[in-house]
């Protein structure tokens, strides 16, 4: 069935880990028809979680599509991961979804899953609702897990719904604070009106009377109505409400059961009526062919154009998932990708419901669905009708925090992993991998340690491969702090023709980080077409130090005199004469080892500044100043050397409950400590012994 724009809802579900968001989508999909059989996560049977590594995990590691069909809508909830590893996954739904609905636990309340998913909707402006999940489990305190909302979030946070509890604490339905009425459940989640009961009657108006309140704020006339005394119609209460939300300055709160079905019709109703549609969404920033930004208002009227906002790649192919901007789209449509500037053809379309694609003739604006079998699109691409090409501003997905080497069990398996990990780079923008020659590693960057599992584990499942992975090395580097002069002398008889090159050198320290080559020789004593072959072999010489086998940098090196042999001398025996003074000078001159030093930013609650800089000094960093960030956190900004900053991610989370985020960046070598050349001088030696 097609559905307007006016009757689509794009909602994402967010929050943290466990919270309950695969299974409240499981309840929406059961209580309108959309399956038949109510899944649980534990039994690794929902429509959402269907990857075989979510089955086994019990978590959800991508973001699913399930379009829920009520009330003469289309609901696409966009079930995303609760996992900080997956952080990339709800980057992706955020931008494909027009309003969020975050999931609470009634156990835990505003939890950091939540503050996080909070403050991702504040920075895209993104209407929002809060549902309260398991109030029925024990343990539950949904008054607790409210008020743990009004603390975090203000007075903003109004609940329409409110549970009713027996004599023994247990939930037995619901009231709809809006309508007056109550509720309670059956077994199949059927719910069955009943009187509200006495004891709530005081607590229904308490609720009724804020709701009242913050509906007048939403305008001059509601508020004249509210201070005459007047009561508002259920139509002006929507009506008030919704403005409140489209504003942002009303957020409601729902509760319930997914397993029961306690309060998801209400929550259905709650979407349909106070969320906007794609046409009252948050309009997205676009360039046009002149350079030129601006909003991207998304019309059904108008030219066709679609947002990539995530990648399938699966056995049987590949799939885009798109959100419709504007107009409608029909497979073997011409459509211009904005990033290329080539024009393809449209594949199949597709309606997605977890791992089930249903074939569509068409995708109406507004609508999400995907297209198949379109190898040259890439996440973040729009694609326009010619005759109007807008590249859609890109997704902001975080930068990789988190490194390992990744490597495979058995040999000669090093391109069967590239490969893979290329494919696997499609679907997932938050990771990127390069093959460091300077350390003989293949090295992974990501969000975090369970990313990084799950790639193996895909790595294995898809492609074959059985990889494994380990900490990455440190690029080192050596130089000299001190002058030496130093001969260099070969000289070989094999019968006919020998070798003979005979140079002096003169090794200091040099101003450039590149070999800086100098030729001092009067006299003709090596003779000029010699002088090639001396710089080569130094060349050569300088990348492998003398200490631990890092290149060599900052070093002058100059040849100021040395000896030829009319037949035997050639340029190969030159360049061998060069390469014993190396060895021979080097140990002479003082050499040390450098470390490469990073610039950390850390992002953290003021609570937690004293864990972070204790352990910033424990990693050898030094502390440049602290900021605040705006938002009643601070920004610390470090040098520290990245040899200390390997587990830094998981350390963070630990000490800041997932509250710290930062950014890692490069900008110098510098001289190491002398325990920690000689921790590193050992660690290649080892590692040498290793290769050997």
């Amino acid at each position: 069935m097609s559905y307007s724009a006016q009757n689509i809802r794009n909602v994402c579900l967010l929050g943290h880990g466990g919270n309950g968001k695969t299974s409240l989508a499981e309840s929406m999909l059961y209580l309108t028809g959309g399956i038949d059989r109510l899944g649980k996560v534990s039994d690794g049977n929902t429509v959402s979680d269907y990857d075989p590594e979510e089955s086994k995990r019990q978590i959800s590691i991508s973001t699913s599509i399930l379009p829920v069909e009520y009330d003469g809508c289309k609901i696409n909830v966009l079930d995303t991961p609760g996992y900080f590893d997956f952080s990339g996954e709800v980057m992706e739904a955020l931008q494909a979804a027009d309003a969020a609905v975050i999931v609470c636990s009634a156990k835990s309340g505003m939890s950091v899953g939540a503050e996080k998913a909070w403050k991702y909707c504040a920075d895209r402006k993104l209407p929002r609702i809060l549902y309260v999940s398991k109030t029925d489990e024990d343990n539950a305190d949904y008054n607790a897990a409210f008020a743990s909302m009004r603390e975090h979030l203000g007075k903003n946070v109004a609940p329409i719904v409110a549970p009713i509890w027996d004599a023994d604490k247990k939930v037995i339905g619901i009231i709809d604070v809006l309508q007056k009425r109550a509720f309670e459940f059956g077994d199949k989640g059927q719910r069955m009106e009943i009187d509200v009961p006495e004891d709530k009657l005081p607590v229904l108006d308490e609720l009724y009377d804020a709701l009242k309140e913050s509906v007048a704020e939403t305008s001059e006339a509601m508020m004249d109505k509210y201070f005459a005394g007047e009561d508002f119609s259920y139509a002006e209460m929507i009506q008030g409400l919704r403005q409140g939300v489209k504003d942002l300055s009303l957020f409601p709160v729902v509760c319930g059961s997914a397993y029961t079905g306690l309060g998801t019709r209400m929550l259905l109703d709650t979407i349909i009526e106070l969320l906007p549609n794609p046409l009252e969404g948050r309009p997205l920033m676009g360039e046009n062919a002149s350079g030129e930004v601006d909003e991207f208002v998304a019309a059904p009227g108008a030219l066709p154009a679609a947002f990539v906002w995530k990648t399938v790649s699966d056995q049987y192919g590949k799939y885009s998932y798109i959100k419709v901007l504007s107009g409608s789209i029909k497979p073997d449509m011409p459509m211009v990708n904005a990033r290329t500037g080539e024009t393809e053809k449209l594949g199949r379309l597709y309606q997605i419901r977890g791992k089930k694609a249903e074939e569509v003739k068409e995708l109406q604006c507004g609508d999400i669905g995907a297209v198949g079998k379109m190898e040259k699109l890439r996440t973040g691409d729009t694609l326009c009708d010619p005759r109007k090409v807008v590249r859609i501003e890109p997704i902001p997905f975080p930068e990789p925090c988190y490194s390992v080497a990744v490597a495979p069990r058995a040999k000669g398996q090093e391109d069967k992993i590239a490969s893979g990990l290329t494919r696997l780079g499609e679907e997932d923008l938050t990771f990127h991998w390069i093959n460091n020659a300077e350390t003989r590693q293949m090295v992974i960057s990501g969000t975090g340690d369970m990313q990084m599992d799950v790639l193996v584990s895909r790595l294995k499942s898809r492609f074959a491969v059985d990889a494994e992975l380990s900490d990455p090395r440190v690029a080192y580097r050596e130089k000299i702090r001190k002058k030496v002069e130093v001969q260099g002398r070969h000289k070989k008889q094999t019968g006919g023709h020998g070798q003979f090159g005979d140079v002096w050198m003169r090794f200091e320290p040099g101003e450039q980080e590149d070999l800086e080559f100098c030729v001092e020789v009067v006299g003709g004593a090596v003779p000029k077409n010699y002088f090639p072959a001396v710089e080569k072999g130094m060349r050569e010489a300088v990348v492998h130090g003398v200490l631990a086998g890092y290149p060599v940098v900052n070093l002058k090196a100059t040849l100021f005199d040395g000896s030829y042999h009319p037949v035997d001398s050639s340029e190969m025996a030159f360049k061998t004469a060069v390469q014993l003074a190396y060895k021979a000078g080097m140990p002479q001159a003082s050499p040390v080892l450098l470390e490469p030093i990073g610039e950390l930013k850390v992002s953290i609650p003021d609570s937690y500044m004293g864990d972070v800089i204790g352990d910033l000094n424990k990693r050898r960093g030094r502390v440049l100043g602290m900021t605040p960030d705006g938002e009643g956190g601070q920004i610390v900004e470090a040098e520290v050397p990245m040899a200390e900053m390997g587990r830094y991610a998981i350390d963070l989370r630990s000490m800041t409950q997932s509250r710290g985020s930062f950014t890692f960046h490069f900008i110098r070598y510098e001289e190491a400590p002398p325990a920690a050349q000689e921790k590193a001088i050992e660690a290649a030696k080892a590692m040498a012994e290793l290769d050997a």
